[in-house]
């Protein structure tokens, strides 16, 4: 063995931490108990009282209506094709080439599908991939909260320590004191979700050029997750690996599964400079090795369609943003309108006194019984230092049939 060879010392973990991987992982995602046993997420739970209560369902953020016809036709033509087999572990040719052409015609980046684009099983992975690349024991990562789940998990697991900012609501932006703060030698990466999940705010571009100053001067990756880019209310998505100086240590990773309505499907990519992407794939070739093939073909037919396609995506999506943001109104709530996803947040605590409870999550429970809409709250988002932000906050998906959302906010107006 070479004489400069590094050895990372054994991982000792801390009195009363998670000692096994997958309990860390468990536990950066909010899946351990105070007693250290598995437990139901809020997601889980909230998915089953709605099915119990017959209640309409705003809390999981999937749709409840189809991928385009022609996008379905794509992938039953490649079947017939004959793509059985194994996918090659960077992805087919063509999707490769149709997220090198999209990136290009949406957002003028310019990108070689056959080293700086690669295929996974989802955004899910190309997050896992990325950050598991990247990351080893004492490494430390810059996390925006309220956030989904899976970034925590991924840091934890890796050994890796989470270091949280707070987006402060009701705006939902972080103190640039806070963002300054959160950096150190020891940051390897930063993670930025745009168009955001769960407030449904967008980044600012003077906050993107932050977080590429920051991470330039200590050296460190950003890794964004971008799945909601083509719902965007007011003007375009401007990815962050756009700005000046971003490009050479950012990993973007996207996917079918919103813009498509076809969260099933599990196919996302990642993309970004050749060596970020070679330490994904290297993860992600023992992960799950390759996404299904057949519809990895359908997914670069429909990355192809027509702007007329994504401006009535977006339109379809604005008239349920309004929908559900009016509905909320008519129900004595001041939720903000969202700028982006197709999730909404609002404070919900002067529904506590009728309700007779003092928190988002029990207040869920009871719209639940008594008004038929589930949400999930927001404080199901977030590391336990910060719950006390967002105990007064619930998320609404807006992702279903618009008549679906009128019968829910005709509930929920009528019960209060």
């Amino acid at each position: 063995m070479s004489s400069n060879a590094h050895h990372l010392p054994p991982h000792t973990p801390a009195a009363g931490a998670p000692a096994l991987p997958w309990q860390r992982m468990a536990a950066g995602g909010g899946l351990l108990d105070p007693a250290g046993r598995l437990r139901s997420t809020v997601f889980e739970e909230m998915t089953a009282l709605a099915r119990r209560s017959g209640s309409v369902n705003l809390g999981q953020g999937f749709p409840d209506f189809d991928p385009p016809r022609e996008m379905v036709d794509a992938a039953a033509a490649a079947l017939h094709a004959g793509h059985h087999q194994y996918a090659p572990i960077v992805g087919v040719p063509a999707l490769r080439e149709s997220v090198a052409v999209h990136q290009r015609t949406h957002y003028g980046l310019e990108l070689d599908p056959e080293s700086e684009v690669a295929v996974c099983a989802g955004a899910t992975e190309a997050m896992a991939a990325a950050l598991l690349s990247l990351l080893q024991p004492g490494d430390e990562v810059v996390l925006f909260e309220p956030r989904y789940d899976l970034y925590g998990a991924l840091v934890q697991f890796a050994g890796a320590t989470a270091v949280p900012v707070p987006l402060l609501p009701p705006a939902f932006v972080p103190d640039p004191d806070d963002v300054h703060a959160a950096f150190s030698p020891r940051t390897r990466a930063v993670v930025l979700n745009d168009p955001h999940n769960p407030t449904g705010t967008v980044a600012s571009r003077e906050f993107k050029e932050l977080l590429v100053e920051l991470a330039a001067e200590h050296d460190a990756v950003i890794v964004t997750d971008d799945v909601y880019e083509h719902l965007r209310y007011d003007g375009p998505h401007e990815p962050l690996a756009a700005l000046p100086g971003a490009a050479e240590r950012t990993l973007s990773v996207s996917s079918a599964g919103k813009t498509f309505s076809a969260t099933g499907w599990r196919v996302g990519w990642i993309s970004g400079p050749p060596e970020l992407v070679r330490g994904a794939v290297a993860v992600k070739t023992y992960l799950s090795h390759s996404a299904a093939a057949p519809l990895q073909h359908a997914v670069a037919a429909a990355l192809a369609f027509p702007s007329e396609f994504y401006a009535r995506l977006l339109e379809d999506y604005r008239e349920r943003r309004d929908v559900l943001v009016s509905g909320l109104r008519a129900a004595g709530l001041t939720p903000p309108e969202p700028q982006g996803t197709f999730f909404a947040v609002a404070d919900v605590s002067d529904h506590y006194p009728l309700a007779g409870v003092d928190n988002a999550t029990d207040l869920g429970r009871h719209w639940a019984e008594n008004a038929g809409v589930v949400g999930i709250p927001v404080s199901a988002f977030v590391s336990p230092e910060n719950q006390g932000l967002y105990s007064d906050w619930l998320r609404l998906a807006f992702c279903k049939r618009t008549d679906v959302l009128r019968g829910a906010m005709a509930g929920l107006a009528a019960s209060v």
